[in-house]
């Protein structure tokens, strides 16, 4: 951008800065130094100057002329002394003119979170993902009633990009609504799949989903079991049980008052408490006959306790936690004053969403319908996909898999997140298509080949109705990774983006009908299409959408390692009050079957490393980036120089070698 504005008439100097003047709320800011002429510096006059050179999304949401760029004593720019813009004049310089850009930057900034988006905001400028993204078609579909693809966001970020797509935009489809239910609920093709594993192995804590809160105050106790009974009052996922009839599995929702969710207080120690905690993680749910939420209450004091939620993934998903908090806190508040919960009710509940799936989906016996198009797709993208990737493991897989689990920690810190936020904007690309990139690298370090299968989950709220709503709705895209010819960071992260771009498109299949489609070789040692695992936590945590009278609060570590994969990266990024990177943290989940502690710690270290020479340089090829440390590459090489010190000197080289053994038996194995 420094460099287009050089370029233009008049222009001597000019240096371009990511300010932050508004917490959350970044923008382009450019500050030129002219040669005299007052119209060289005029800055709406510029900034349409560079629309002609620069995408939208690299114009400066502001331009600030100066009489000299300030230094510091060293000669080089002193950014802090950069003055702020006026944000009253700026901030991109261009209000909305039409009805259909006012309303997009009214979306915008619900969206975002964000006061005031102009038409030349960029969106993942202020701060946008692809979750936020596809929250953000969910609402066009809603207010313009038009279905605008996640990828259109994208590949046009600014309003005054993306209102133009909105011509071409298809009609909307139906929203989720309630209806008249059939005799039969059936599950939605997401619960099938856990409830058929249940069926199969029995009950089991692999799917659980525990939540634990540190409560300090005053607990009105009564009050809590209470409020417990109206959330589960509130939302039937939580009083839903699935009974079968013939093998055939529905959804049967009991009434409230049927449901005994008790809520049992133990007194234990700090020592006690995290075996306690464990042991609670660790009931294991009868999903025909038990309702999908346990509650239990540790007191370690009077004043202080810890809740203990646990919710089975089939009637929950992560992002079902927010509300739950939510609705908790607000029965709570009502009940200690004695009164019930005043708030909205929910416009649908699961069962609406599961009979909508249906109606939306279609049939695959219409090749018309959207389930046909985008099988279609997968069944493309995800033709002759490995049926395991080989790992560096330290042991042969079982036939069947215990998913038994452990946990190493990993952490990049603020000034790695901040290099990898800048290279995804730079990229057009996102946080999350970054280290997904790495994490394929990586496995073709390793030795996994370099056809990467990797899965994710996506949150699968893709109505607005359902953003209030506790239940399973989590689907798992299967993202296949090339990582062949040895590419850049750079080049490797554009087929990145091509391929998570058409997943996301295409996100509507339910990740168990596309097993039973694409038919892998079944196992009971392995997950099916893949075996790695990447989540990206960008929202809040639940805790913070609670608000409990009288209470601090705040979250409680539970020891619950199930290993649903071969390896599983669980990654959040966290930021600074103001809305700046401040580092990613998580853990490398690992199947115990497989690895070692210790080989797992090597992974994640590599994963880090890897991470960080990479977004340093992003053009530097795939061979070039060396993922072991010093002492690795010590002892990988111990002994070489001496093989090679009784070498005969005067003899072949080892090329010359290699091209006699080639010529003389061409057809032979070279290297295993």
């Amino acid at each position: 951008i420094e460099t287009a504005l050089r370029h233009l008439d008049g222009i001597r100097q000019a240096a371009v800065v990511v300010r932050e003047d508004r917490p959350g709320d970044r923008r382009l800011i450019a500050y030129v130094v002219g040669g005299g002429s007052d119209t060289a510096t005029d800055p709406t006059a510029l900034r349409e100057s560079l629309r002609t050179t620069l995408p939208e999304h690299m114009v400066p949401a502001a331009i600030i002329p100066l009489d000299a760029l300030p230094l510091t004593v060293h000669g080089k720019l002193d950014r802090t002394a950069l003055p702020a813009p006026d944000t009253a004049a700026t901030v991109t310089g261009r209000a909305p003119r039409t009805v259909q850009e006012a309303l997009l930057c009214g979306l915008f900034a619900e969206v975002l979170g964000v006061e005031d988006v102009g038409i030349d905001d960029g969106f993942f400028d202020l701060g946008g993902h692809s979750l936020l993204a596809t929250r953000l078609a969910a609402r066009v579909r809603d207010e313009l009633g038009v279905e605008l693809p996640v990828r259109s966001v994208f590949e046009h970020p600014t309003v005054a990009e993306l209102v133009r797509q909105l011509s071409s935009a298809s009609g909307v489809r139906p929203p989720v609504r309630a209806v008249e239910r059939p005799t039969e609920v059936p599950l939605s093709f997401a619960q099938r799949r856990l409830w058929f594993l249940g069926h199969f192995d029995g009950p089991s804590a692999a799917y659980n989903i525990p939540l634990a809160l540190s409560l300090t105050g005053d607990l009105d106790r009564a009050a809590l079991a209470a409020a417990l009974r109206d959330v589960v009052d509130r939302h039937e996922s939580l009083r839903t049980v699935f009974p079968d009839t013939d093998g055939r599995p529905r959804q049967w929702v009991l009434e409230a008052s049927a449901v005994s969710l008790e809520l049992p207080v133990t007194e234990v120690t700090e020592a006690e408490l995290p075996d306690a905690l464990s042991a609670a993680a660790s009931h294991a749910f009868d999903l025909t006959t038990d309702v999908p939420l346990k509650a239990d209450l540790f007191a370690l004091a009077p004043d202080r306790h810890v809740l203990h939620l646990l919710v089975h993934h089939i009637a929950a998903d992560g992002a079902s936690l927010a509300p739950l908090a939510r609705d908790l806190s607000t029965a709570y508040a009502a009940r200690r004053l004695a009164q019930a919960p005043d708030w909205e009710p929910l416009r649908v509940q699961y069962a609406d969403y599961t009979l909508w799936q249906r109606e939306v989906l279609g049939s695959e016996d219409d090749p018309d319908s959207k389930v046909s198009a985008q099988l279609e797709h997968w069944r493309t993208v995800l033709a002759d996909l490995p049926e395991e990737l080989t790992l560096p493991a330290d042991r042969p897989r079982p036939q069947r898999s215990s998913h038994r689990g452990g946990l190493v920690p990993l952490e990049l810190d603020a000034e790695l997140h901040a290099r990898i936020t800048a290279l995804a904007r730079r990229t057009g690309t996102s946080v999350f298509m970054v280290l997904q990139a790495a994490t394929a690298a990586l496995l073709t370090k390793m030795g996994a080949g370099t056809d990467i299968p990797i899965g994710t989950p996506v949150a699968g709220r893709t109505d607005s109705a359902l953003d209030d709503l506790v239940g399973f709705f989590v689907n798992t895209l299967v993202l296949r990774t090339d990582t062949s010819g040895n590419p850049s960071f750079r080049e490797l992260l554009a087929r990145v983006r091509d391929t998570d771009l058409a997943a996301y498109a295409h996100q509507d299949v339910p990740f168990e009908r596309l097993v039973e489609v694409m038919n892998p070789e079944r196992s009971a040692a392995r997950h099916p299409l893949f075996q790695v695992n990447l989540t990206f936590h960008n929202q809040a945590p639940a805790e913070d959408g609670l608000e409990l009278p009288g209470l601090t609060f705040g979250g409680h570590p539970v020891e619950h390692t199930v290993a649903k994969y071969d390896l599983a990266l669980s990654l959040t990024e966290q930021r600074t009050p103001g809305g700046s990177p401040a580092g990613i943290t998580g853990a490398l989940e690992f199947a115990v079957d497989l690895f070692d502690p210790s080989t797992a710690g090597r992974l994640a270290e590599r994963f880090v490393r890897l991470l960080s020479a990479w977004a340093e340089e992003p053009d530097r090829v795939l061979s070039d980036v060396h993922v072991l440390d010093a002492a690795e590459w010590e002892a990988a090489l111990a002994g070489v120089d001496a093989v090679v010190g009784e070498a005969d000197t005067h003899g072949p080289s080892l090329a010359e070698l290699f091209e006699a053994r080639a010529a003389a038996t061409p057809d032979a194995t070279a290297v295993v």
